[in-house]
């Protein structure tokens, strides 16, 4: 599965997602880059998640518009230790990933 890391999250998470074929926003030049044409350009590169800790997105977005899913991460902060212990829960949940949704892990 071809996973997209939010610029907010580190991009050691993606080491601990095993199998799958993670990137970041800003590996991919997308810094700065507003959650609508972000998503958008995850969609256009082929990305099918979409993880992030902004639990506002799901909100402000119309995700059903957009052929990816949306995973919000909810842990205490963004630093890697934290985010580790979300990492079980997180890859049981991104087999049940569907594209125009979003999933809560933790």
């Amino acid at each position: 599965m071809r996973i997209l890391l939010d610029e907010c999250l580190p991009a050691r998470l993606g080491r601990d997602l095993v199998g799958h074929d993670v990137s970041t926003a800003p590996k991919m030049g997308w810094s700065g880059l507003k959650n609508g044409a972000l998503l958008t350009r995850a969609v256009t590169a082929g990305f099918e998640v979409f993880l992030t800790v902004d639990k506002n997105l799901p909100k402000q977005q119309k995700l059903a518009a957009y052929a990816i899913a949306v995973v919000v991460l909810r842990c205490a902060t963004n630093d890697i230790a934290d985010l580790k212990k979300l990492v079980p829960e997180l890859m049981k949940k991104l087999s049940a990933a569907k594209r125009g949704e979003a999933l809560v892990v933790g």
